[in-house]
């Protein structure tokens, strides 16, 4: 998976309530949804003047920095922007993924339900970010996943052509350490197989140490590693 081609698959299904472009960065009005709707991002070879441009340009200025992107971020370190959330892309072939689940282990829907929303909301998942599902314009799905028949967690997916990615998986506190991350994840991949998606990834935080065990066990692997640089 390039870099060109998840940042694609990322805007996707994970879209910004606007853009624009200022020299060779492009600019996102998130709306509230977060730094991944709401970061810039370069698309070109830049100059120190564009760099002022940007400052001068973002009301918030933040910047999406690739692993390949090294001239830019040295730049922007030497301006004093500072390292916030470095994230690991994880992928795999969604046959890798597939499970036959019991009945109602994890079931796709949309709109998302009332409870659906309400745990999204317990993990600070609120109306803004629930705009941002509502902006994709491919397939998708709310899934919610069930422990001993009570909604315990919930995550959200799309795809964007052959691609599918997993978004806001979220798991209630009570129901944490009982393999219902992985459910979630099993699940979006039987829905991205029944959509006719070849791969399934996702980003998360390096910190999130736990999921990124998960992922590894269930056979991802790192196609892409980012941060961003906050001014």
């Amino acid at each position: 998976m390039t870099p060109a081609l998840l940042a694609e698959v990322m805007e996707a299904t994970w879209p910004p309530a606007g853009r624009r472009k200022l020299g060779p960065f492009t600019l996102r009005d998130g709306a509230g949804g977060g730094k991944r709707v709401s970061a810039a991002s370069l698309d070109g070879p830049f100059t120190e003047a564009d760099l002022d441009a940007l400052e001068a340009g973002m009301t918030q200025p933040l910047v999406l920095v690739r692993a390949e992107e090294i001239a830019l971020d040295t730049a922007l370190a030497a301006r004093g922007w500072a390292i916030v959330d470095p994230v690991l892309a994880y992928a795999a072939p969604v046959a890798r993924l597939t499970a036959d689940l019991p009945d109602l282990t994890a079931f796709p829907h949309w709109p998302p339900l009332q409870i659906a929303r309400s745990i999204w909301a317990r993990g600070g998942i609120g109306p803004a970010r629930l705009a941002v599902m509502d902006r994709v314009r491919g397939p998708k799905a709310a899934l919610l996943g069930r422990i001993d028949d009570r909604p315990a967690g919930v995550a959200f997916v799309a795809c964007h052509g052959t691609e599918a990615m997993v978004h806001a998986v979220e798991v209630r506190d009570s129901h944490r350490r009982q393999g219902l991350g992985r459910s979630l994840l099993q699940a979006s991949a039987n829905w991205a197989a029944d959509q006719g998606a070849a791969r399934l990834s996702l980003v998360v935080t390096r910190q999130n140490a736990a999921a990124c065990a998960l992922y590894a066990r269930l056979g991802m692997e790192v196609v892409g590693e980012y941060h961003y640089r906050l001014k």
